[in-house]
């Protein structure tokens, strides 16, 4: 499976390793890497993260990588 990221998502992501890189860009590229490796991973076995209860639909889920939530869907 492919994962494909949102402008969104990256926007997200660029706005995590900002705030971070304020005390830390080591830190920062960092907690990135591990955002960005777990997507990779999810590409893998797309359905490891649990479901979403809020959106009552089976195919949004979400895995942790602390301390941020990455919410996807399977299609």
């Amino acid at each position: 499976m492919i994962v494909h990221w949102t402008e969104n998502a990256l926007r997200h992501l660029t706005a995590i390793h900002d705030y971070i890189a304020q005390n830390s860009a080591r830190y920062a590229r960092g907690m990135v890497n591990g955002i960005t490796h777990r997507s990779e991973h999810l590409g893998q076995f797309p359905q490891l993260g649990a479901i979403v209860a809020e959106y009552e639909d089976e195919s949004i889920r979400e895995v942790f990588e602390q301390p941020y939530r990455i919410i996807y869907r399977v299609a």
